[in-house]
């Protein structure tokens, strides 16, 4: 009894060692999928596989594989059936079986981590386990051969590895434990013959010697190329250990949306032209709603306490000409990621059950942000929220989407600042060639207003109180479109459009303001019944710190009648040169009758006009000569307290000031929202440019080109000095506190030295006007930071 208890352990060693080899592949790709079910599932087919070919080995070679083809059909199928049930998909097993081997692969690559447990993600990891497993369980078990039959279990793992790629942790402990359970198949020994015994026991001495040194030899060699493969390979592979493992996503293309989807803002004036048009079948309901006697949320994009806003698509991407989405989907299971909700806002869940009527696309309406998606296979991108059917919409499609809608706080709104830096750079975005007026707009909406959310506010009433919405008006959002929207006449058709303008305007806007914005389009609705095409509009969206994103209505209100916009704009510059400005006229007035000598009093003595000149004169120059001279006083005093007063950081801030007061002085103003390194760009340039016009002056007298040649000299020097200006407003900007007094003192010294060197370059009675130009002091009343 115990021979035989043996011999069946001995047996059975091999055949767990193959279920262990590739069950282990099921686990270690069952790390980047949501719940156990696929590991379960690729154990079974490890397990059913291997105890087939066990049980088959009497049968001849070329039935076994009829039979375990057929076993894994049956496995397969029910796996499959489990994974739809699962995930709530709708349709029959033929169906489902069908689409998950016409997609099973690439929709593998393109899922979402973590993948649900699909049928179209579960059924190739299965049918490969499966075959792993007859293949290795035929050849370890049938021929003998162990370590050949471990080749299939190896490479399954392999590719698990691959498929995981970067998206999880190494994973140590399941490769030791694979290499422990190889070594511990190996160890056992086999027999392929019934009779057992030594094969070489029946053969002469002199022939058994040969087949056993025969045997040695080959061992010996073997054991040789072992370990010459370890030491040439172990260095290569150990220094892979740390570092990231290639992706194989990145080279499969997930799933794209079609051009009317990439950009369905240009949608909205089509739908304003039919109204009347049923897009789509919306039932509403909000899982946590606030008590009957809570106060509201206010929400500056809502009308009514009981809108809802349902979101089609958020466009991020502005180029000067369109608007896009830019999204990145991944295939994604009924469960979608979660998000991590904004610090300071309420998060609410609300449920909808939607029809799909006439919509088209393949962009899938929901309520921001997305949670559970029921009833249609949908690709989720995470940065922006929104969802995709690949398939594309069909009439009659229904499915129930779980949202998260997050509402900010109101009251910390007002004091709410806004991020900076890379992680927001492509929503700060302004495409190159903003229309002048525009810009001028956006500088005048923040001077006048400070904090981040007063500005957005200030943008979203002037457009409301300024601009009226059309149904018919074309639609278009460039730069063009824009500035006639904005600036055009309104008996022309400027000055109006759709919900398209004004959401565009205010985005646009809001970037020059120094706001991180986008376009968001979708349908405003009361959340039950119908949706029309009346309903669809678009509006923008600000990004708060610890508020996230800050919907925004720049829509008129009913029944309000526009202002004029030149009531509280004019688009010309704040300051035209003097061949620009407009000479005074006089009108034309009746002459006045000469005065007889009989109207003049008896005995008067006249005052005659010479003097009478002379003393005008006079004293029109004493009250120039003082004006003159309160203005350099102002001038002088305003660059004491810049470079002189307050800690390190205010002086450093001060002496750049001076420099933006130099160009506006010598007629090259930059725009307030370049960055310091840009402005010293910019600044360098009009140095060369001005030094070149010095140089190149040939009716200069002596003395100015004496002095052209030490403005160059100090050109050369202090060039690149407004680059070190430069780095420390940065650092005063990002580490305030960390300035010192001896890096104000360069700042000054480097403010003065450009200051005077533009000087210097400019024609005689501009340098006389230089000094007593009111431009700085009205500059500095504005904003006396």
């Amino acid at each position: 009894m115990v021979t035989v208890a043996v011999r069946v352990l001995r047996a059975a060693v091999l055949p767990l060692a193959l279920i262990g080899l590739t069950a282990l592949a099921g686990v270690v790709l069952g790390r980047v999928y949501a719940g156990g079910l696929l590991t379960w599932l690729v154990v079974g087919a490890a397990a059913g596989s291997v105890l087939v070919s066990v049980a088959a080995r009497r049968l001849p070679s070329w039935l076994v594989a009829p039979v375990s083809v057929a076993a894994m059909a049956g496995w397969t199928l029910w796996s499959l059936r489990l994974a739809a049930t699962r995930a709530e998909l709708p349709g029959d097993l033929l169906e489902v079986t069908a689409d998950a081997a016409r997609n099973g692969i690439p929709r593998l690559l393109t899922a979402m981590i973590p993948v649900e447990p699909t049928p179209d993600t579960v059924l190739v990891p299965v049918v490969a386990a499966w075959l792993a497993g007859l293949t290795g369980a035929e050849v370890a078990l049938r021929t003998g051969r162990v370590l050949l039959g471990y080749l299939p279990a190896a490479g399954l793992y392999a590719a698990a590895l691959y498929v995981v790629g970067p998206n999880a942790e190494p994973a140590l402990g399941s490769t030791l434990a694979f290499v422990a359970v190889a070594a511990l198949g190996l160890a056992t020994p086999t027999r392929t013959a019934a009779g057992g015994g030594d094969p070489t026991a029946e053969l002469t001495p002199r022939v058994r010697a040969a087949v056993r040194l025969r045997l040695a030899t080959s061992a010996a060699l073997g054991v040789a190329l072992v370990v010459g493969l370890v030491a040439l390979l172990g260095p290569v592979v150990a220094q892979q250990v740390d570092g990231r493992p290639v992706d194989p996503r990145r080279y499969v293309e997930p799933p794209q949306v079609q051009t009317l989807d990439e950009n369905p803002l240009i949608r909205i004036s089509g739908w304003a032209l039919h109204p009347e048009q049923k897009l789509l079948d919306v039932s509403t309901q909000r899982l946590d709603a606030p008590p009957a006697d809570a106060p509201p949320e206010a929400d500056p994009a809502a009308d009514t306490a009981r809108s809802v806003r349902i979101r089609l698509a958020v466009l991020s991407d502005y180029d000067g000409v369109t608007w896009r989405v830019g999204a990145t989907y991944r295939n994604a299971g009924r469960i979608l990621p979660a998000a991590t909700a904004a610090r300071d806002s309420t998060v609410r869940t609300v449920r909808q059950q939607i029809s799909v009527a006439e919509l088209s696309g393949r962009l899938l309406p929901a309520v921001a942000t997305p949670r559970e998606v029921s009833g249609a296979r949908v690709a989720y991108d995470p940065a922006s929220g929104t969802l995709i059917r690949p398939e594309g919409l069909t009439p009659g499609l229904r499915y129930t989407v779980t949202s998260a809608e997050e509402r900010p706080d109101q009251n910390l709104l007002a004091s709410a600042n806004v991020p900076a830096g890379d992680e927001v750079a492509r929503v700060l975005r302004v495409a190159d060639g903003v229309p002048d007026p525009m810009r001028r707009l956006a500088t005048q909406l923040a001077e006048e207003n400070g904090a981040p959310y007063a500005r957005a506010s200030a943008i979203e009433q002037f457009l409301a109180e300024h601009y009226r919405v059309v149904a018919d008006a074309p639609s278009g959002h460039a730069y063009p479109n824009l500035g006639f929207f904005l600036f055009g006449p309104r008996n022309g058709g400027g000055q109006e459009g759709t919900s398209e303008q004004f959401a565009a305007a205010f985005a646009v806007l809001g970037r020059l303001s120094g706001l991180p914005t986008r376009v968001v389009v979708g349908f405003r609705t009361s959340g039950q019944g119908p949706v029309l095409a009346g309903d669809a509009y678009a509006w923008p969206e600000v990004l708060f710190d610890g508020l996230g994103w800050v919907a925004f209505d720049p829509l008129p209100r009913p029944n309000d009648e526009p202002r004029p916009v030149e009531e509280d704009f004019r688009p010309t510059p704040e300051d035209p040169p003097p061949s620009e400005a407009p000479a005074p006229t006089a009108e034309p007035s009746a002459s006045p009758e000469p005065a007889t000598a009989a109207d003049a009093p008896p005995g008067s003595d006249g005052v005659s006009t010479p003097v009478l000149v002379a003393g005008g004169s006079g004293g029109l120059l004493l009250v120039v000569g003082a004006l003159l001279l309160t203005l350099l006083a102002m001038r002088r005093s305003l660059t004491r307290s810049r470079l002189v007063r307050g800690d390190p950081g205010q002086r450093i801030a001060g002496a750049w000031r001076e420099v933006i007061d130099a160009l506006r002085l010598a007629g090259r103003p930059v725009g307030d929202d370049l960055a310091a390194t840009e402005v010293a760009g910019h600044a360098r340039r009009i140095l060369a440019d001005a030094r070149a016009a010095t140089i190149g002056d040939d009716t200069t007298a002596n003395s100015d080109a004496v002095a052209s040649t030490g403005g160059t000299a100090a050109a050369d020097a202090s060039s690149p000095a407004v680059d070190e200006l430069a780095a420390l407003l940065n650092q005063v900007g990002f580490a305030p506190g960390a300035a010192t007094p001896e890096q104000a003192a360069r700042a000054a010294e480097v403010a003065t030295a450009y200051v005077a060197t533009l000087r210097s370059a400019r024609p005689w009675w501009r340098r006389l006007l230089w000094s007593v130009h009111p431009t700085p002091l009205r500059r500095a009343r504005r904003s006396p930071r």
